[in-house]
């Protein structure tokens, strides 16, 4: 069995590579990764001398790269992404460029291909805001920002080439993901970063954003469960049940490092901000899957996890330096 992971450089690709390496061991892995600011070969240094994984540098935006990354491939597990919402606000040029149009190369490739399995990642994003109603898979997607738009034009993408070209398209749905190798742009390593420094932590308006916080080993696990058990066409909620507003995950993370919550700083809110994303994941679960990582108990593990690899952290921050100067100027 050989498995092309897109974007698995970067956060949840290089989390799910080592999973799929570690649990599965008659599984090669190759990864197709552009290297941006957020992809990063030190997230798989630790494997790179594993004979079972291969490591090819190329755009999914490139029809070429897209068609050399699937010869010979099983199945094709697509994380490749611009993530950020705030970077998606001040343009959302990359974000329609990589998350749409790198989704139509890949399914072209895996079309041509004949693959058996085409995964695509999705968010909860998608479904818009709500306060009251859980979304369910049916749920009409009403994104609210150019990098949800986004990612709800691939989603659909991804679908038709089902009905379409027949191609077994699952599509997977997580909430917030958290854990080891996230870039220091998302929230958890960007305040344990701050925090560190003893540099104040801009909270977006009042920090009562809820999210809800699903830890990267659980996701790993449950796209694996979508790819082996999803029934092609359908997507799949990835809900961990750990939803808790944004300022309560910040004072547990000022708490594990022993910081003063003076630190906080409450600025202006960005663009609509999406207040809430409840998803109903009974569906995913009647596969099986269920999240295994407690919320304060993950959270802490993962700020340690940042304290401990300070220099990572450092020369993660210089390569966004610009967007960080930028984007929080006067926050």
């Amino acid at each position: 069995m050989r498995i092309l992971v897109t974007g698995g450089a970067g956060f949840i690709g290089s989390n799910l590579v080592r999973h799929l390496l570690r649990e599965r061991e008659d599984t090669l892995v190759r990864v197709l990764d552009t290297l941006t600011y957020a992809g990063n070969l030190d997230n798989l240094a630790d494997i790179s001398e594993d004979p079972r994984f291969e490591f090819m540098r190329g755009d999914i935006c490139d029809h070429d790269a897209a068609r050399a990354a699937m010869t010979g491939v099983d199945q094709v597990v697509h994380l490749a992404a611009e993530s950020h919402v705030d970077r998606s606000i001040i343009s959302a040029d990359a974000a329609v460029q990589t998350n749409f149009v790198g989704t139509f190369v890949m399914l072209e490739a895996a079309r041509e291909a004949g693959v058996g399995r085409f995964l695509h990642m999705s968010t909860d994003e998608v479904y818009g805001s709500s306060l009251t109603d859980r979304f369910t898979e049916d749920t009409p997607l009403m994104p609210r920002n150019p990098y949800s738009a986004s990612k709800a034009g691939a989603d659909r993408l991804a679908y038709s080439y089902f009905i379409t070209h027949d191609l077994p398209v699952v599509i997977a749905r997580p909430a917030n993901n958290y854990g080891p190798w996230q870039y220091p742009e998302k929230l958890i390593p960007f305040f344990v970063y701050r925090a560190l420094r003893d540099e104040h932590l801009p909270v977006y308006g009042n920090g009562m954003q809820m999210r809800d916080w699903l830890y990267v080993e659980d996701d790993c696990r449950a796209l694996l469960t979508i790819l082996d058990r999803g029934e092609p066409g359908e997507a799949y909620n990835v809900e961990a049940g750990n939803e808790h507003a944004n300022l309560d995950t910040i004072r547990l993370i000022l708490e594990e490092l022993a910081k003063p919550e003076s630190l906080i700083r409450h600025v202006e809110d960005r663009p609509g901000h999406d207040l809430r994303y409840p998803m109903d994941g009974s569906k995913l679960r009647a596969l099986g899957w269920s999240p295994q990582m407690p919320w304060d108990e993950g959270i802490r593990l993962t700020v340690r996890w940042f304290a401990e690899h300070g220099e990572w952290m450092t020369r993660a921050v210089a390569r966004g330096q610009e967007y960080f100067e930028n984007w929080y100027a006067g926050r």
